[in-house]
């Protein structure tokens, strides 16, 4: 059995969350039951962030947790670190 590197949440998550730090230009397969994701990843990712298995859009939902978890501000592409420099949280941001 290969190590778990990645985990996608839920089936609809267009994002899943890497366990430990991965290195730009690393090929990551993640899983959630049947479903299989494999994608090379854009830059670095941090223990425990996110990255993008599909195409989001500027303004189109990031998912997580089978949930919508804020909006994409810039066109995000798959294997992209998805963080607070793309995303805005729906509930907003609590200092306006």
């Amino acid at each position: 059995m290969s190590k778990i590197q990645a985990i996608i949440m839920k089936p609809k998550d267009n994002v899943c969350t890497v366990v430990e730090a991965v290195a730009a230009g690393t090929e990551i397969t993640a899983s959630c039951g049947e479903i299989k994701s494999t994608t090379q990843v854009l830059n670095n990712i941090p223990a425990g962030h996110k990255f993008a298995i599909k195409a989001i859009g500027k303004g189109e939902p990031v998912i997580k947790y089978g949930e919508i978890i804020g909006l994409a501000t810039q066109d995000i592409e798959p294997g992209q670190h998805v963080h607070v420099h793309n995303i805005e949280s729906c509930r907003g941001r609590g200092d306006k």
